[in-house]
């Protein structure tokens, strides 16, 4: 670990000033953005801070939707995070509004310490450099971590600290480092689930690696998987202890599926089948249960989709397409609810597309980097293909879409550089021959 927090201080002279201007810029957004989580209809509909009531009012972990039910749709970390503020601020107060945003705001400029980290030991100082500032003043990073109380910043900041001692991982046998990769991978699946297969898969490629070199990897792989595992295990106990049920992380499933997969592809939800939204719905959640409704909304789906195979394919599509490049639909009605659709589409193409370059640059260069960060974009949104998507579910991965599309430039530069540099220069006999001629 000595060597951890040597290489965090020998850069932390340049990454100070990354996450100094990248928290002076996020936070100076807020207050142009934060308004709408006080207005009354978010009082109820902020699943988090509905979860965070439920607990300071000493009913555990209540449902996100607006029922007084126990629940297992949120897991538990940001609503506990949550819960904290409020005790501090008030109960959805614009102090604690500001608080948990400026929270955010924090966890995405400190990600600029571990992308600069990880991609100045995978590509180089230069792209380190570049990619560092790049997320300082990310758009998504800047807009989203200013407006999005959610727990998207937290999960990213996570992944990134993840990927980077990743690297780690492939060059020591210590098993304390192997285990705390584990904790850190458990806590992050408490926050959001979705990372936990990419958690998964960056213990077997460093497992690989270390068998490839002849080194030890049995042992410390297993460490850092019970270790993992120790971590999410006292959440999945609570669950079957309330619902009488195996649900390993999260319970909304069944509805995430009846909302992407309805039969209407105008849009990427379909609202009227969430208990968010429709009072039919939640009459539903609370007159059967979450464990029955979930099932029952899942049943839906599944009949949808059976009967449906080809719009259901054409849907997973579209979402594919939705996810890296922010097309759904110029449909005029579709565009008076997404009106900022237009202008991200060339934003997140580019970006997307920068990202692919700077992989196909890596597998040419530094194949197993490229299988580490190319294993990421491929693992993290997949789920989102089947189920559906949403703007806010991408963001996690930016700083690897940003890091990837840095090196991009970098590397083009650098061809750019070195063509011009190895242009034939003409003598002056041959430039009179030349001229003669």
């Amino acid at each position: 670990m000595t060597s951890f927090f040597r290489r965090l201080w020998a850069a932390a002279p340049i990454t100070f000033w990354m996450v100094l201007a990248a928290l002076a810029i996020r936070l100076a957004v807020v207050p142009f953005v934060y308004d709408e989580w006080t207005q009354p209809y978010f009082i109820g509909h902020w699943e988090q801070g509905n979860v965070a009531r439920a607990l300071l009012a000493g009913h555990g972990f209540g449902s996100s939707l607006p029922s007084s039910q126990p629940s297992a749709i949120m897991t538990p970390v940001f609503p506990l995070i949550v819960a904290g503020i409020f005790a501090v601020f008030g109960i959805h107060t614009t102090a604690s509004i500001l608080a948990t945003l400026s929270l955010n705001c924090l966890f995405s400029a400190l990600a600029c310490i571990p992308v600069f980290g990880m991609t100045r030991r995978s590509f180089g100082s230069r792209s380190a450099l570049w990619a560092g500032w790049a997320w300082a003043f990310s758009p998504y990073g800047i807009y989203f971590s200013a407006e999005w109380a959610w727990s998207t910043h937290l999960l990213l900041l996570c992944l990134c600290w993840l990927l980077y001692l990743s690297q780690d991982l492939e060059r020591s046998p210590r098993l304390l480092l192997w285990a705390g990769f584990g904790v850190l991978g458990g806590f992050a699946g408490l926050t959001e689930p979705v990372i936990l297969p990419i958690a998964g898969f960056l213990i077997a490629i460093a497992c690989w690696q270390r068998f490839r070199l002849a080194e030890r990897w049995l042992l410390p792989g297993l460490i850092a998987c019970l270790a993992m595992l120790a971590t999410l295990t006292p959440w999945t106990v609570r669950n079957a202890m309330v619902f009488h049920k195996f649900i390993p992380m999260r319970n909304g499933l069944g509805m995430e599926m009846l909302i992407g997969n309805s039969g209407n592809s105008k849009h990427w939800v379909n609202c009227d089948y969430c208990p968010m939204h429709s009072e039919r719905e939640l009459a539903e959640y609370n007159n059967v249960g979450e464990v029955a409704f979930m099932q029952h909304k899942m049943q839906q789906a599944m009949s949808i989709i059976h009967a449906n195979p080809k719009w259901y394919a054409t849907m997973c599509f579209r979402r594919a397409l939705y996810s890296w490049t922010g097309y759904w639909s110029f449909d005029k009605d579709y565009l008076a609810g997404e009106s900022m659709d237009p202008y991200n589409i060339p934003v997140a193409t580019f970006l997307s597309l920068m990202a692919f370059v700077g992989l196909y640059l890596a597998w040419r260069r530094k194949p197993f980097e490229a299988l580490r960060y190319g294993g990421v974009l491929l693992l993290y949104p997949l789920l989102y293909y089947f189920v559906n998507p949403g703007a806010y579910r991408m963001r996690p991965i930016d700083p690897v879409i940003a890091l990837l599309g840095c090196f991009a430039i970098v590397t083009l530069k650098e061809r750019e550089r070195v063509s011009e540099s190895i242009e034939p220069q003409l003598i002056p006999e041959e430039e009179e021959e030349l001229v003669t001629a």
